[in-house]
């Protein structure tokens, strides 16, 4: 049996994860050969989040420095699965579909899956404003990064964890979803990016959209500098791919 990860990182979102934890197919993943378990990071909330999150079956990591990518490199830590999946724990992204996301990575062979939330079916479930920011941000990420990608802050993602120890991954903030993108994809491994439903999210919006944005674009050029001073330090030999430095999966 596959072993899944489902790292969910939480601020102050006790009221909402009953019905999202809810929404994590478990049953269904084990019938499809997925021995599950679900990890909250708690990123020192103040309304009791780990403890609803343990009463609910869930593994509990406490990471005191807040930070949505602070959240994650805590979680990704301590994730146990041979893939990881992710996904905000505000009611936004479709847990229900990751049997079918799971479906696609093995079938396809892909070492992370990106999820598209910008698709004409979920403009309802997103502000304005906050559409257009996703939609300039993603586009310069496109620029700069020549990678193709349509929603760069999508928050979920579905990949290999062994991939995860080969990605140089900084932010420890918002910015943390469109940098393990970009780093995924100049990695050279096999991305794909598949549309999901995007639904309304419960209770208090935490992003500071101004604040937000104009941080993630700074991480955004700072990120395509970084990689060109890496590239010019790097020997004339042909760099060894993330693809090629991956476990045997046929090994007993």
């Amino acid at each position: 049996m596959s072993s899944l990860s489902v790292v969910m990182p939480a601020f102050n979102e006790a009221s909402n994860l009953p019905s999202v934890i809810a929404t994590v197919p478990v049953a269904e993943l084990a019938e499809a050969g997925w021995d599950t378990e679900l990890v909250v990071v708690d990123n020192a909330s103040t309304d009791g989040t780990g403890d609803v999150a343990r009463s609910l079956g869930a593994r509990v990591v406490f990471q005191p420095e807040r930070g949505y990518g602070n959240a994650y490199h805590a979680g990704f830590a301590a994730a146990r699965g041979d893939v990881i999946a992710t996904g905000d724990a505000d009611r936004t992204y479709p847990f229900d579909a990751l049997p079918g996301l799971l479906k696609v990575l093995d079938a396809l062979d892909v070492e992370f899956l990106m999820t598209n939330r910008l698709v004409r079916a979920n403009r309802d479930a997103m502000a304005p404003t906050h559409s257009m920011g996703n939609h300039v941000l993603s586009m310069m990420s496109r620029l700069l990064f020549h990678n193709g990608v349509h929603d760069s802050q999508s928050g979920m993602w579905v990949f290999r964890r062994y991939l995860w120890q080969s990605l140089d991954v900084r932010s420890t903030g918002m910015a943390f979803s469109q940098e393990i993108k970009n780093a995924a994809t100049l990695s050279g491994c096999r991305c794909l990016e598949v549309p999901i439903t995007y639904r309304m999210r419960g209770g208090e919006v935490k992003l500071h959209a101004l604040h937000d944005g104009t941080a993630n674009l700074c991480q955004l050029f700072a990120h395509r500098l970084r990689r060109r001073s890496v590239a010019a330090a790097l020997p004339a030999e042909a760099p060894v791919r993330a693809a090629e430095r991956r476990p045997d999966r046929t090994a007993a």
